[in-house]
């Protein structure tokens, strides 16, 4: 163990054996600092004229290299020593008063004008070490000083004293009538300090509970600040952040030591603390570059002497929460309930439309076949039969796509030849009158590439798929693209991944999500569906669909498909 340990573990007062180890060694330097100003003042008395009984320089020097020696040994023991703290300062309180008894023996003894050192040990020990330390050190001062007395009167005093004509009292009386002076007042003093050194015990016992305590709270406000989930930071009444717990690391990415000592506005730009106990949000960005929907609210730290908030000026807590998962959540409910008045409504139109307007469409192809095209008088009539004929079939397809959507469907997997269903599903679409004769999808992948999914869904899915990217080609430069890999997923897992590749105008990269809302559409005759049937069958089959950029310049629609093992 070195020096720098020693004088840490000196410094150590955060128990009550540490608190005592502490004082003790505070006994032992004002014992140093005592005895070399007491030596110092012998030495400077031997130059004056003042009639004070000295003892040679050589005796001084040797008595304060013994108390600088048993000073330093004891506190390099007091530092080592793991107990028995309260016997230690038993036995340095007896310590000083053999010093006292020294000094007095050789200053004088009855004669000496240092006999009230004997009051060190005993006040040291009284406030130290309560109720005994200082009567012990009473009764070592009070037996040393008789036999000092006795001694002296005796005739057994040091040759310079008797040499300065130095003899002991007169009479035995003389002497005891000293002894019990001096032992009262030792025992006297002892008392008192007694009486102090309890009161101050009581008052550090209060004070260790305190400290307990306050230790307890600060160890539970540390383990609850820093492991609940939502992110908290303090800011003072400048504005800057002077803490921060773990979980706003997670939320926002930054460290707390490197949130501590900046303004909060340069942490979060958009944030305002503006109202109390409100819930706000914000759009901030993440160390990683995510965007995530912050949540906050902010009340005021009021100390007990303020009234109430003091403004901008008041020290605040912030706490913080990520809710775009909650928000997320938030959607697909209001999704939910926009399907569920979907399917209310589907059936209503199923219902009260669908055979209406199969009567409607049957009767007016009937009525189409009573009107020759090469009667100019029937040829209007045939223009119109076909808009009925038209009309109602369009009709009929719409409330078909609104009762698939609202009622999906059981999946029925097998594995099936992609390169066939694709083919079929073009040929049912390239047979459609209003299918531009200059558009050939192409598929560009192996003929004998094979998918596992209900062939009858997905056929539909690709049906949305084709007729929409045929929608947004240019007229009479039309292309289309099919390919098909095998991937993995993030797990491991095979997938097949199906692109529909087009050169139309592409979609906005803010718009591939909204696409696959049910209801959203950019063509004034559609009706929104077409894509949220798509990936509502995707989902059901454990894919997924998205929407990006083609290398043809226009829009990609990627499904993936797992694939059983």
């Amino acid at each position: 163990m070195d020096f720098r340990s020693l004088a840490a573990r000196a410094r150590q007062v955060s128990s009550i054996e540490q608190l005592l180890r502490h004082q003790l060694l505070w006994m032992l330097l004002l014992r140093v600092i005592l005895y070399t100003l007491l030596t110092g003042l012998c030495d400077l008395f031997q130059n004056t004229r003042i009639e004070v009984i000295i003892p040679p320089k050589n005796l001084l020097v040797l008595f304060l290299l013994l108390v600088y020696l048993t000073t330093i040994v004891s506190a390099v023991m007091l530092l080592l020593m793991p107990g028995r703290l309260k016997g230690f300062g038993f036995f340095q309180n007896l310590l000083d008063t053999f010093f006292a008894s020294l000094l007095v023996y050789y200053t004088g003894a009855s004669h000496s004008n240092f006999t009230s050192v004997y009051f060190f040990p005993i006040i040291a020990g009284g406030l130290i070490l309560p109720r005994k330390g200082g009567l012990i050190a009473a009764a070592g001062a009070t037996l040393q000083y008789a036999v000092i007395l006795f001694a002296e009167q005796l005739g057994y005093m040091p040759e310079y004293l008797l040499y300065s004509g130095i003899r002991g009292a007169a009479s035995p009386l003389v002497s005891l009538n000293s002894f019990g002076v001096f032992g009262l007042t030792f025992f006297l003093a002892a008392i008192l300090s007694a009486l102090f050194g309890m009161r101050l015990m009581t008052t550090e016992d209060a004070l260790s509970d305190s400290l307990r305590n306050f230790d307890r709270l600060a160890t539970l406000y540390k383990q609850i600040f820093d492991n609940i989930s939502t992110g908290i930071v303090t800011i003072d009444g400048n504005r800057v952040i002077t803490s921060a717990n773990r979980a706003t690391a997670a939320i926002t990415g930054h460290p707390p030591e490197q949130l501590v000592g900046k303004r909060y506005e340069e942490m979060f730009p958009n944030m305002t603390l503006a109202g109390t106990d409100v819930r706000q949000s914000i759009e901030f960005t993440r160390t990683d570059g995510a965007v995530i929907k912050l949540g906050y609210t902010h009340v005021p730290i009021l100390h007990p002497n303020e009234p109430g908030p003091g403004g901008d000026t008041t020290h605040k807590i912030i706490t913080l929460r990520d809710i775009s998962e909650i928000e997320r959540l938030e959607q697909q409910m209001r999704q939910s309930e926009k399907l569920a008045a979907i399917g209310m409504m589907s059936a209503s139109i199923a219902h009260d439309f669908r055979n209406p307007l199969t009567a409607i469409s049957g009767s007016a192809q009937i009525l189409a076949r009573e009107f020759s095209p090469a009667d100019a008088g029937n040829r209007m009539n045939l223009e119109l039969t076909d808009i009925i004929i038209r009309e109602s079939n369009r009709m009929i397809h719409a409330i078909g796509d609104f009762l698939k959507f609202s009622r999906p469907e059981t999946v029925n997997g097998e594995w099936f030849s992609l390169h066939t269903c694709l083919s079929e599903v073009i040929q049912v679409c390239t047979a459609d009158p209003q299918w531009p004769a200059t558009c050939s999808p192409r598929l560009s992948f192996d003929r004998h590439f094979d998918i596992w999914a209900d062939r009858k869904q997905i056929s539909t899915v690709f049906n949305h798929l084709i007729h929409n990217a045929v929608l947004f080609c240019p007229p009479g430069r039309e292309q289309i693209e099919i390919e098909a890999d095998i991937v993995s997923s993030p797990d491991g897992q095979e997938m097949a991944a199906i692109s529909v590749h087009d050169n139309g105008p592409g979609v906005p990269e803010n718009s591939r999500e909204r696409i696959f809302e049910p209801f959203f559409t950019t063509r004034a005759d559609g009706t929104g569906l077409g894509l949220a049937i798509a990936r509502q069958t995707v989902s059901e089959h454990k894919g997924s669909i998205t929407a990006d950029s083609s290398r043809l310049g226009g829009a990609r629609f990627t499904i993936r498909l797992p694939l059983p093992a």
